[in-house]
C-alpha cells in the first residue's frame, strides 16, 4: 500500500520507480471539452530500462546505486548516448479510453481511487525494497509505478510497435546482437533503438514515435489507481527488462483536478490552463515526476473552433480542421525536460501584433550591446555538451548568434491594447539583454500569454512559453519589464539547468531574481552609475521583504536546503518526497527568491561582477541540459576565484551560513545596510520627511485643505514609490487629508501593482474609507498579490473592513487558485 499523505498539508510524494523504468518520450492525444470541463484521450509512454537494473545485471549481483551516481553518468564530458548492450531493454506506453477495465483477474478491476493491498503490489515509497529485489522476485510481478492524481484511468494496454510499417530497420541490430526473436523482446528492442537514436536523426525519431503511438494494442495490462500513483503490471512479468516498454493509457481528467484550472478570461470567455500547481502535472496525465525522468514529448490537442491551444513546444503550431467546428493543434519538443515543465493553455486568446517598423526598430536598437558577449561565448562552445544527446542550440552556430529568438504575445481580447503599449515592445529588448548576459538562448522560440486574473503568481516560465499575470500591465513599463526579465532568466536557470532536488528552489528562483536586475538594466541601456543606484535601491526593498518574511513565517520554511546532507537522495526505486511541497502557505513565501538573491549578490561583490558573470556563462555552457545540486555551482565558482579573494569561503561555509539555516544569513547581517547610502534611497528619505512634517502641521493646525504651494514633492521612480509608502506605513497616524494628497500627488491608482499594494496597506491601516474601492479593485484584478491584504483587513478587527474582505472573497472564490482560497478562508473564517 502506498503511503497516505494529507494532500493539502504534508510533503509531496514522487512515487515513480524511475530506477527501473525510465520514461523517455510522451505522446499525448487529447480532446478538450469545455462543457464537461474534462480533458480526455490517451497518452503513449516510451521507456528505457532504468539505470539501477542495467547496472545490477552488468555486475551480476543485486545492488542499488544512488541517484547521485546515476546523475553523474548524465554529466559525462561527452554526449551521453546510451551504448548498445546485449540485454533486452524495455520501453513502455500507456493508453486510456472510454472502456472499463475488462476484469480478467480480480485484482485488475478497481475503483478509480481504490487501493488493493496484495503481495504483488509494491509502492515506490513504502515498498521500494520489493521493487529493488530484481534478481529474486519469486512469483512477484514487476510493478511499474507512475505519478498520478485526480485522474479517471479507463484502460491500460501494451502497444504493438512491431506492427508499424518500416519499423524493420530498428530490428537489424537486435538480430546482429543475437537477441531473442520472441515478439515481446523484439518490441522492447525496437523501442530501445528508437529512444537512443542520435540527435541528428530527431525528425526521423519523431516520425516513428508518432506512428508507434498509433499502432494497435496487443493486450490489456492490470492496473490500480491510488491517491498519488498509477500502478501497472503484466501477469507473469517479473523484471523491468521484460515489462512492455510501449504502453497506452486511456484516461479522463476530473473537473476538480488540481493540475489545471477551468475558468473564464478577462473577456468572460472560457479557458483552461496549467497554473503551476504544487502537484505539477500528475492530474493532467500519468507521468514520472522525479526530475531525473527527463523526457521529450509531442501532443495533439483537439478543441472547438475559436479556441487557441498554446503549449510547451518548439514549433508555432497552426491549427488543422478535422471536421466542421473542430480544430487540432500539434506541438513537440526534442530537448528532454522534466514532466513538470509541460504547460498548456486553451482559450480564446488573441495574438498581439505591432507594426513591423516598430519591431525592427526595437530589435535593431538592442542588438548593439548583445554582439560582444556572443563573441566571448564562442570559446566555451567548442566543448562537447555534457547532457544526454539531443539537438542542442549550444552546438548550432546560427543559434549562438541569435540575440532575439522568434516570439509571439497572446492575451484576451480586452487586454490587447494594454499589451501593445508596453509588453510587446519590451520583449525584444529583454531577450537581447538576456543574450548579452548569458549567451545562447536555450530554446528556439517564445510565446507569452497574459493568463486569467485567478493566476496565483506574477509569472511562470516553461519551455517555449511564459505566463504573465495581468497585474504586470498597468502603471508603466517597470513592473512589466522586471517580471519579463525574471521569467526569461528561467530559460537558463530552472529549465535548461534544473534542480536535481526540488527542495533547492533557490537554484531557480535565486538566480532569476539576481539576473532580472542585470537583464533589466541592460534592456534600459542605463549608465554604470544608474545601474548601481537602482540595484542598491532594489537590494534595500528585498532586504526589508526578507526581514519581514523571516519574522512572520515558520523557521522550517526559511531553510533553502531543508534536506541538508540528504539533498538529492532518493529511495532504491527512485521515489522520494519534496519536503513541504504541499504546504499551502509556502506558495506565498519568497524566502528562496530573496536569500538566494542575496547569496549570489554577495558572491558577485566578492569576486567582481565581470568575473562573476563570466563564471555564470561558463556554468551555463557546462551544465545546460542537466540537473544540478547547489554544490555543483558553488564548487565551480570557487575554483574560478583567486585564492586571495576567497578569504575562507568554502562550499561548507556557504551551506552553513546561507543554505542550511533559517533566519537572516549571518554574512548579510554583517554586511550592514550599506544600500541606504545610495542617492535614490536618500531622495526617498527626504520626501518621507516632507510628508511627515506636513502631516504634523495639518493635524496641529486643523486646516481642512493643504495649500498646493506649501510643499513641493519630487517625482519618484516606481521602486522609490514603493519604499516611500513602506516608510510611511511605519508612521503611527496619517490624517485623511495627507492620504488624499498622497494619492493625488503620485497618481497612485494608476501606478503598478507593487505601488498600489502598498497604497492599499496604507488605506487599511488608517481606515481611509475613500480608498476602500481601491482595495476591492486590487483583490479582484490582482489576485496574485492580494492574499496578504485579506489578512490585514481581518487583523484590524474593523467591521467595515472585515465585511469588505468577505465580500471580495465571495466574489472571487469560485475561480480562485485552490491554495490561495485555502489560505484566505483560514484568515476569514
Amino acid at each position: 500500500m502506498e503511503t497516505q499523505l494529507d494532500p493539502m498539508k504534508d510533503d509531496l510524494p514522487l512515487m515513480a520507480n524511475t530506477s527501473y523504468m525510465l520514461l523517455k518520450h510522451y505522446v499525448l492525444d487529447l480532446d478538450v471539452d469545455f462543457k464537461s470541463k474534462v480533458i480526455e484521450g490517451s497518452i503513449v509512454l516510451f521507456f528505457e530500462t532504468g539505470s539501477q537494473y542495467r547496472k545490477t545485471i552488468s555486475a551480476g549481483k543485486e545492488c542499488c546505486q544512488s541517484q547521485f551516481d546515476e546523475t553523474c553518468e548524465m554529466r559525462a564530458s561527452e554526449p551521453c548516448h546510451i551504448p548498445m548492450i546485449n540485454v533486452s531493454t524495455c520501453s513502455s506506453k500507456t493508453e486510456c479510453n472510454d472502456f472499463p477495465v475488462s476484469g480478467k483477474e480480480e485484482e485488475a478491476t478497481s475503483d478509480e481511487n481504490s487501493n488493493h493491498s496484495n503481495n504483488e503490489q509494491a509502492s515506490g515509497i513504502s515498498s521500494s525494497k520489493d521493487c529493488c529485489d530484481i534478481e529474486d522476485h519469486g512469483d512477484k510481478d514487476f510493478l511499474l509505478v507512475l505519478d498520478c492524481c485526480d485522474l479517471s484511468v479507463l484502460k491500460v494496454e501494451e502497444v504493438d510497435v512491431a506492427a508499424v510499417s518500416g519499423i524493420e530497420k530498428f530490428t537489424r541490430s537486435a538480430e546482429l546482437a543475437g537477441v531473442s526473436k520472441e515478439l515481446e523482446n523484439l518490441r522492447n528492442r525496437i523501442v530501445h533503438e528508437l529512444v537512443t537514436l542520435p540527435a541528428d536523426r530527431w525528425k526521423e525519431q519523431l516520425y516513428y514515435f508518432t506512428h508507434c503511438s498509433q499502432a494497435p494494442g496487443c493486450g490489456e495490462l492490470l492496473f490500480t489507481t491510488g491517491t498519488w500513483s498509477l500502478e501497472i503490471r503484466k501477469s507473469g512479468i517479473q523484471s523491468p527488462a521484460d515489462f512492455p516498454h510501449a504502453i497506452r493509457i486511456w484516461y479522463k481528467t476530473k473537473p476538480e483536478g488540481r493540475s489545471v484550472t477551468w475558468t473564464t478570461d478577462q473577456s468572460g470567455r472560457p479557458c483552461v490552463y496549467t497554473m503551476g500547481s504544487p502537484i505539477n502535472n500528475r492530474a493532467l496525465f500519468p507521468c514520472q515526476e522525479p526530475p531525473i525522468a527527463l523526457s521529450t514529448w509531442q501532443a495533439s490537442v483537439r478543441t472547438a473552433a475559436g479556441f487557441v491551444v498554446l503549449m510547451s513546444g518548439e514549433n508555432s503550431a497552426e491549427p488543422v480542421q478535422l471536421q466542421e467546428g473542430i480544430l487540432s493543434w500539434y506541438y513537440y519538443v526534442s530537448m528532454p525536460m522534466p514532466a513538470s515543465t509541460f504547460t498548456i493553455a486553451v482559450g480564446c486568446w488573441q495574438e498581439v501584433k505591432q507594426q513591423s517598423f516598430k519591431q525592427k526598430a526595437a530589435i535593431g536598437t538592442n542588438t548593439e550591446f548583445a554582439l560582444p558577449s556572443s563573441q566571448t561565448d564562442l570559446r566555451w562552445h567548442e566543448e562537447i555538451c555534457g547532457h544526454v544527446e539531443y539537438p542542442c542550440r549550444f552546438q548550432n552556430p546560427a543559434a549562438r548568434l541569435q540575440a532575439v529568438i522568434p516570439y509571439r504575445v497572446f492575451a484576451p481580447w480586452c487586454l490587447m491594447e494594454s499589451c501593445e503599449e508596453y509588453l510587446l515592445q519590451l520583449v525584444p529588448q529583454c531577450l537581447s539583454a538576456a543574450y548579452a548576459t548569458l549567451g545562447t538562448h536555450p530554446f528556439s522560440r517564445l510565446d507569452i500569454l497574459i493568463v486569467p486574473s485567478n493566476f496565483s503568481s506574477l509569472g511562470m516560465a516553461s519551455p517555449h512559453i511564459i505566463f504573465l499575470s495581468q497585474s504586470i500591465l498597468p502603471g508603466g513599463s517597470h513592473l512589466c519589464g522586471t517580471r519579463l526579465c525574471h521569467e526569461i532568466a528561467h530559460a537558463w536557470f530552472g529549465l535548461a539547468i534544473g534542480a536535481r532536488d526540488w527542495t533547492e528552489e533557490w537554484i531557480s528562483e535565486g538566480f532569476a531574481t539576481f539576473l532580472e536586475d542585470i537583464f533589466w538594466a541592460r534592456a534600459q541601456q542605463l549608465s554604470h552609475d544608474e545601474i548601481k543606484e537602482q540595484q542598491e535601491l532594489k537590494a534595500l526593498l528585498r532586504w526589508r521583504r526578507l526581514r519581514d518574511e523571516v519574522q512572520n513565517s515558520e523557521e522550517e520554511l526559511q531553510v533553502l536546503r531543508p534536506k541538508k546532507e540528504s539533498t538529492g537522495e532518493v529511495s532504491e526505486s527512485g521515489a522520494s518526497v519534496v519536503k513541504y511541497g504541499l504546504k499551502a502557505e509556502k506558495n506565498f513565501m519568497q524566502v528562496h527568491y530573496l536569500k538566494g538573491y542575496f547569496l549570489l549578490r554577495s558572491l558577485a561583490r566578492k569576486i567582481g561582477e565581470v568575473s562573476y558573470l563570466a563564471s555564470l556563462r561558463k556554468f551555463v555552457v557546462k551544465f545546460h541540459g542537466q540537473l544540478v545540486l547547489s554544490q555543483d555551482f558553488l564548487s565551480m565558482l570557487l575554483e574560478d576565484i583567486p585564492k586571495q579573494k576567497q578569504s575562507g569561503l568554502t562550499v561548507e561555509s556557504i551551506f552553513q551560513n546561507w543554505l542550511d539555516t533559517s533566519g537572516i544569513p549571518k554574512p548579510l547581517l554583517e554586511e550592514g545596510e550599506t544600500w541606504k547610502e545610495c542617492q535614490l534611497v536618500q531622495q526617498v528619505s527626504g520626501e518621507v520627511t516632507k510628508w511627515i512634517q506636513t502631516n504634523r502641521r495639518i493635524r496641529k493646525s486643523g486646516k481642512k485643505k493643504m495649500k498646493q504651494d506649501e510643499v513641493v514633492f519630487q517625482q519618484l521612480l516606481p521602486d522609490q514609490l514603493v519604499l516611500l509608502l513602506e516608510f510611511l506605513l511605519e508612521e503611527k497616524t496619517l490624517c485623511p487629508r495627507i492620504l488624499q494628497c498622497l494619492e493625488r500627488t503620485y497618481q497612485l491608482r494608476g501606478q503598478d501593482a507593487e505601488v498600489r499594494h502598498r497604497w492599499c496597506e496604507l488605506v487599511i491601516k488608517h481606515k481611509y474609507e475613500p480608498g476602500y474601492g481601491d482595495i476591492e479593485r486590487f483583490l479582484r484584478e490582482d489576485q496574485a498579490m492580494g492574499v496578504y491584504l485579506y489578512g490585514e483587513l481581518m487583523v484590524n478587527e474593523d467591521a467595515k473592513q472585515q465585511e469588505l474582505a468577505r465580500k471580495c472573497f465571495a466574489a472571487a472564490q469560485e475561480h480562485m487558485d485552490a491554495s490561495s482560497a485555502k489560505v484566505v478562508a483560514e484568515m476569514l473564517f
